[in-house]
């Protein structure tokens, strides 16, 4: 990894800007695509410091952290800040860098400035002389804090790993998408929270679909859904029973003849049979 300084020129200009910056609130001054000078041709081998919830590059000639989600860089008495490894940078003003950015011990800033010369490497550098009492009456207790709570490591953008040299995405755009599907984090840092918000959309929230009103149009690739049929008892009156006609007298036939069936002779009445048998036998006596 290679890190080169700029001009001083360069870096008055910049410390002009933040000091030129308004501070009404509380925001990152951004500068899409700034140059800083380091450049990182890989994902670099970050170590955490030992009881801070921060990371440290061991193996980098520039002084380069990992906390609450950002890496940042200071670089000619900036802080800069990004969520990909190699930029591009936002330059922060130092009224809003965290305070635990702040702490990070002497002894893990691998290109320390001259004027670290002769400060404690187990203490925080002393922002509050170099920057001045303006400074540190804004920032009241920076460097002091209830050990006891030091909240969690935010967890590391391994993902990346799979993005170095030609393959790092330096559209912003394609930035932005590649981390809201890999990286989740809930930043704990106000300044975060807004780099994140200004850095990365938010997702579309879903919106239900409106059901359709009904009307006399129908789809007629929807089938109709089958009717159930009506019951019996529901259908209406009960049907009569037909009446079964009555068979027509026919012709006498044969006795013995398929499908005949003797009738019963009939009766004849007596006044018809009388005067046939006083013809054929005479008068009674």
């Amino acid at each position: 990894m290679a890190i080169v300084n700029h001009p001083r020129v360069r870096s008055l200009g910049l410390a002009l800007l933040l000091a030129l910056a308004p501070a009404a609130a509380v925001q990152a001054q951004v500068s899409v695509g700034i140059h800083i000078g380091v450049n990182l041709p890989a994902y670099p081998t970050l170590v955490a410091v030992p009881g801070y919830p921060v990371y440290y590059a061991p193996q980098a000639s520039a002084n380069y952290f990992f906390y609450d989600g950002l890496y940042w860089v200071y670089v000619d008495d900036n802080w800069y800040a990004s969520s990909w490894y190699n930029g591009p940078w936002a330059l922060t003003s130092r009224d809003y860098v965290p305070l635990f950015v702040l702490r990070i011990p002497v002894r893990y800033y691998r290109h320390p400035p001259p004027y670290f010369s002769g400060w404690r490497v187990d203490a925080p550098p002393r922002w509050d002389d170099h920057w001045g009492p303006d400074w540190a009456q804004r920032r009241p207790g920076w460097d002091r804090w209830d050990r006891s709570k030091t909240p969690a490591a935010a967890p590391l953008p391994r993902y990346q790993q799979k993005y170095p040299g030609d393959r790092y995405p330096n559209a912003v755009e394609q930035q932005r998408e590649i981390l809201r599907q890999n990286y989740r984090h809930a930043p704990r840092e106000a300044v975060t929270r807004e780099h994140f918000r200004a850095g990365v959309p938010e997702a579309p929230r879903r919106v239900e679909p409106v059901a359709p009103q009904r009307g006399p149009a129908r789809d007629d690739r929807i089938a109709p859904a089958p009717q159930r049929p009506t019951p019996p008892a529901q259908a209406g009156p009960r049907p009569q029973k037909p009446v079964q006609p009555k068979p027509q007298v026919g012709p006498a036939c044969e006795p013995g003849e398929p499908g005949c069936r003797p009738g019963k002779p009939a009766r004849v009445a007596p006044s018809r049979q009388q005067p046939d048998e006083e013809k054929n036998n005479g008068p009674r006596r």
